[in-house]
């Protein structure tokens, strides 16, 4: 059913857009912890009109779907004066909204440390950051470490969303084959069989690194 003859001979290509999309899911997940976990600690100590604020971009960000983000990104930039790459762009959209999901996973995580162990935290004479630093967040990063396990591997395949703006990554490679080639069905196999690959060792992976630091 595989043209294994014609996957040989275009394989370096379907290798530099698999290149592509782990650059694309590895950075926008790096900005979607940083920042998701920003606005979790910021819904947690923030006031009302900043909790309004996140509860709102979150809203927003859920309520739509990636494709249109990344469309508007693309689209939206360049008229606000801010001309990047198309694979930024793309890494940027899908980042921000990787940022939403992972701040109410974390918020969650937050919400499950016991009341009792801050306070103890304020007996010993611990700040609220050193608080936040040294015994909520810790907590609540291993209480929810298998669901930022399943963000990973979710942008993974949404990053395949990139070739709608001309980002050369793995999908958009194996369309090029194919308008070259005309054979939809060696390529897409073959496409789903990387994509399968690549997210069973990033989930055995993140597997090990939960035994090993994060077994509660």
């Amino acid at each position: 059913m595989i043209d294994q003859a014609l996957i040989l001979q275009h394989f370096p290509l379907l290798l530099s857009g698999l290149k592509y999309t782990i650059i694309i899911s590895f950075c926008s997940c790096f900005i979607g912890f940083v920042l998701g976990s920003f606005l979790a600690l910021m819904f947690h100590y923030g006031g009302n009109i900043i909790k309004f604020l996140i509860e709102t971009y979150v809203i927003i960000i859920r309520g739509t779907p990636m494709l249109i983000q990344i469309f508007a990104a693309y689209y939206a930039l360049p008229f606000l004066g801010i001309h990047i790459s198309a694979i930024t762009t793309a890494i940027i959209a899908i980042g921000l909204n990787s940022a939403a999901y992972v701040s109410q996973t974390i918020k969650s995580g937050i919400n499950a440390v016991h009341v009792l162990q801050i306070e103890a935290a304020y007996t010993l004479g611990f700040s609220k950051i050193q608080t936040m630093r040294y015994i909520i967040f810790p907590q609540a990063i291993a209480v929810v470490f298998p669901s930022l396990s399943n963000e990973l591997v979710t942008l993974i395949k949404d990053s395949s969303l990139a070739s709608t703006i001309g980002v050369s990554e793995l999908t958009k490679e194996g369309k090029v084959i194919i308008s070259q080639t005309y054979d939809s069905v060696s390529i897409y196999l073959i496409l789903a069989i990387i994509y399968l690959l690549l997210t069973s060792v990033v989930s055995f992976v993140m597997r090990l690194v939960e035994n090993k630091y994060f077994k509660m």
